[in-house]
């Protein structure tokens, strides 16, 4: 396991450094820009407290989960929620695996700690969790997560507009996407 968060460091530090230098664009952060330096910090103090745990999924397919996150579409969003009242997005995403009596944590920092790590967007899969950082001022590395629908898209809780279809590539999420992860 030790190997194998290495060989993530190591690649994630490559593609951090690769993607920095070739974009202009730096997400800003209350403290300044956020830097290829204090990226790679974060996602090693990150991965340092345990990535690319096991899920057990049993035989549940990753469509009963898109279907049900679906059926929340419109919900507006509130942090904590998990109804049909209001939802926040790890709520969404827990309320969508715990209908199938998966287990998932509760938030996206601890959610993203599970099922196999994807940094290219291009791999993901329908079902994949996707992950994002600096949506909101926190100390948490991860602060928003989602489900991959295929076609580019994912559905989330957004703050402005409730649980949605948003496209991977859109300005606000594309330069805040960190990894996906495969827990089917």
């Amino acid at each position: 396991m030790k190997s194998l968060q290495r060989i993530l460091w190591v690649l994630f530090t490559a593609f951090t450094l690769l993607f920095f230098s070739c974009s202009k664009k730096q997400i800003p952060v209350s403290s300044g820009q956020y830097t290829p330096a204090a990226a790679n910090a974060e996602m090693q103090h990150f991965m340092n407290g345990g990535v690319e745990r096991n899920l057990d999924t049993g035989r549940k397919k990753p469509k009963q989960i898109i279907r049900t996150a679906g059926k929340y579409i419109g919900t507006p969003h509130c942090m904590g929620g998990t109804t049909k009242k209001c939802m926040d997005c790890s709520g969404l995403t827990y309320v969508s695996f715990a209908k199938h009596k998966i287990t998932i944590p509760r938030n996206s920092q601890e959610q993203a700690r599970y099922g196999q790590i994807i940094f290219n967007p291009g791999d993901l899969k329908k079902g994949d969790l996707v992950f994002f950082t600096k949506s909101y001022s926190t100390s948490d590395y991860i602060t928003h997560v989602g489900i991959y629908l295929g076609n580019g898209k994912f559905i989330h809780a957004s703050t402005s507009n409730g649980v949605i279809e948003t496209p991977l590539n859109n300005p606000w999420w594309g330069q805040r996407f960190v990894f996906g992860t495969r827990v089917f």
